[in-house]
């Protein structure tokens, strides 16, 4: 399935929420998408990469997918899964992104699906 407009358009919303609100809890509505609670651990200074969360559901009857954006103090935003194998945490790329089917709601947390900050700006 192609990525919509839509959904690049809210993962830049997303992305720009959640390191502009921190621990506050917002709500948003795009079409048929409700993003729910973004938000992300404060990095330390100089850190070059972080990571936000976001519950998103499809009310809608189409599936959408979440699969990559932008952000002002970011090189680049991408969807990251963290796994841990034989005691070691792994982070990787989520191939493709996320669908998020029709009635579904996705969410992204600490220690499994996440977006990741790649090369944060001072």
């Amino acid at each position: 399935m192609e990525p919509s407009m839509k959904t690049s358009f809210v993962f830049v919303l997303a992305a720009a929420c959640l390191l502009a609100t921190g621990a506050v809890a917002q709500q948003y509505k795009l079409g048929s998408l409700e993003i729910d609670h973004p938000w992300s651990r404060a990095t330390p200074k100089g850190a070059k990469i972080g990571a936000g969360y976001v519950s998103i559901k499809n009310t809608g009857s189409t599936a959408d997918r979440l699969v990559g954006g932008s952000f002002a103090d970011a090189g680049k935003v991408e969807v990251h899964q963290m796994t841990m194998d034989q005691g070691v945490m792994k982070m990787r790329p989520v191939a493709g992104g996320v669908e998020i089917k029709p009635g579904e709601r996705v969410e992204l947390k600490p220690d499994g699906m996440h977006l990741m900050f790649i090369d944060l700006k001072e």
